[in-house]
């Protein structure tokens, strides 16, 4: 049985942590610094003022007052729910009036943006504005935003990043620390905040954690841990401040391919492994503690198998049939107690109630998932057979109650919380490439980007526009995604932050993306001048 929440011990507020100590550490290095974060003002300037269209609409009486609504909406690029041809074209304009910066702001973006939505004078149903433009915007310079993997021998110059996430201070306009976990065992904790071309990089922090490749690297909500789940078979709790390992955890047969904090317990988490097994792991509980070595409190078996899946008859084949991995799993902020799970076999996601774990023994048989996609969504655009989901994430925002999940078929999925019926809407583009389980996905935190990466010799990210996914008029029509090109080999982790987006590629690099419109023009006019200082959305 889980603890209970009020038992958790009482963290140090967030904000008052000390910084990353600035030089590469081992378990032996314990020299903690004593400087604290700031806050740093990043360079994106702000939006034009919204005017309030509310007004106008309380003022306008007489015969002809409806006319004078309608065009004072239109001015602000408001357009009426409808579904006529003009209001993709509004929608778009209203997009394009964004990108119209002024130049002494000096206030995030994605921050201004939520702003003026809440603005609206009907409420959260209204259509959203088309931000495409903004996405094509997005710029990476060469020299400030591309940070390099060293590996850890001496016989390789760089090393491929194999998963990257952002602090959840930094999505919230703190500093944007990155934590990169790559295929020599290292975490590159990472300082992207916007610096000149001559300005060096910031005081890198590199904790040596494995020995193995680390597939999957996730801060817990003080930001005051990281996990990792590594191809060693082992998951460990780190402490960025320190670099030292603080918990060694042990319960999976094979890799373990991702992990999850618990956003209500600070002490919980779970790792999903490729011996099909979900591990549910609490650090606070020492009788669990096998040597060196923290044991899963609960463990579920075969989480991702098929349940209605006939048995073969005849003779037993020789080779046994291997167990669907565990891709990926996600705590949902509505469902405090329960986890959702993705695997390599199909496009059904299941959710598991965690306050009905219980040891599987002959009083209790195994543990039943609560509910699961009554459909695959993969089998559901031609596929002869069913295609393995990559990577999942919970939408917020304007997306909220949705769950994406990019499938092996190039093609990124929808499902409704909590039931996961999957939807209609689904994202692809013919470029699009998500063969590899590599491949991951992340959300905006304003909650309308979503980004995946892709494969082929050519590394490329795409970003898609969800801010009216959840419209039934809109979220059907084809949303068409925003390429981002720069990187050579398979673009696998993607990540974003309060103003910038980070992806990983296997030419060992990492690259940083902002969106500047007047850098993004001068790329488009001179594109023979600027690509040896810039890359950009094709």
């Amino acid at each position: 049985m889980l603890p209970s929440p009020s038992s958790s011990p009482v963290a140090s507020p967030r904000g008052q942590r000390e910084t990353l100590h600035n030089q590469t550490n081992t378990y032996a290095c314990r020299t903690p610094s004593t400087k604290r974060q700031n806050k740093v003002d990043f360079s994106l300037p702000t939006p034009p003022k919204f005017e309030d269209a509310s007004k106008r609409v309380r003022s306008s009486d007489g015969p002809s007052s409806r006319k004078r609504i309608k065009l004072s909406l239109q001015a602000d690029a408001l357009p009426e729910e409808s579904e006529d041809e003009s209001e993709d074209g509004d929608l778009e304009m209203e997009g394009i009036e964004m990108l119209r910066f002024r130049a002494r702001a000096n206030v995030p973006y994605c921050r201004n943006w939520q702003a003026r939505l809440s603005c609206h004078p009907f409420g959260k149903g209204f259509p959203q504005p088309n931000t495409r433009q903004i996405l094509r915007s997005f710029v990476s310079s060469n020299k400030a935003d591309l940070f390099k993997c060293e590996a850890r021998e001496t016989g390789y110059a760089l090393t491929i990043p194999y998963g990257c996430a952002y602090s959840y201070s930094a999505k919230h306009g703190g500093e944007p620390l990155l934590a990169v976990s790559t295929e020599a065992g290292s975490i590159h904790i990472l300082n992207t905040r916007y610096r000149s071309d001559w300005e060096s990089e910031s005081s890198r922090t590199t904790i040596h954690a494995h020995e193995n490749g680390i597939f999957d690297v996730k801060w817990n909500k003080l930001d005051t841990l990281l996990a990792t789940a590594s191809g060693d078979q082992s998951t460990r709790i780190l402490c960025p401040r320190t670099s030292s390992c603080l918990h060694t955890l042990r319960g999976h047969s094979s890799t373990a391919k991702c992990v999850a904090w618990d956003p209500n317990h600070q002490d919980l988490l779970s790792t999903g492994g490729r011996d099909g097994s979900i591990c549910l792991w609490d650090l606070r509980v020492a009788e669990s503690r096998n040597g060196d070595f923290l044991a899963p409190i609960f463990k579920i078996d075969n989480a991702q198998r098929d349940v209605n899946e006939k048995k073969p008859r005849g003779r037993k084949p020789k080779m046994q049939p291997t167990l669907p991995s565990i891709t990926s799993i996600l705590y949902p902020e509505t469902e405090p107690y329960q986890l959702i799970s993705s695997g390599s076999a199909d496009g059904k996601l299941k959710s598991w109630d965690l306050r009905q774990c219980h040891a599987s023994d002959s009083k209790h048989p195994p543990m039943q998932y609560l509910c699961s996609s009554p459909s695959d969504p993969t089998v559901s655009h031609g596929s002869s057979r069913p295609r393995g989901v990559t990577s999942i994430v919970e939408g917020h925002g304007p997306s909220a109650g949705i769950i994406f999940a990019v499938g092996t078929d190039s093609r990124i999925h929808t499902y409704s919380l909590p039931s996961l019926t999957p939807r209609v809407t689904s994202y692809t583009k013919e470029t699009m490439s998500t063969t590899s389980f590599y491949i991951r996905t992340a959300i905006s935190p304003c909650g309308r980007w979503l980004a995946c990466g892709g494969t082929g010799p050519k590394g490329k990210a795409i970003l898609y526009d969800v801010g009216n996914v959840t419209r039934p008029s809109l979220s059907q029509s084809v949303v068409e995604g925003v390429e981002l090109t720069g990187q050579l080999g398979e673009v696998g982790a993607v990540d974003w932050t309060e103003d910038m987006l980070a992806t990983c590629a296997d030419d060992g690099t990492v690259r940083i993306w902002r969106a500047n419109i007047e850098v993004e023009r001068q790329c488009r006019e001179q594109p023979e001048e600027k690509h040896w200082d810039w890359c950009w959305a094709e």
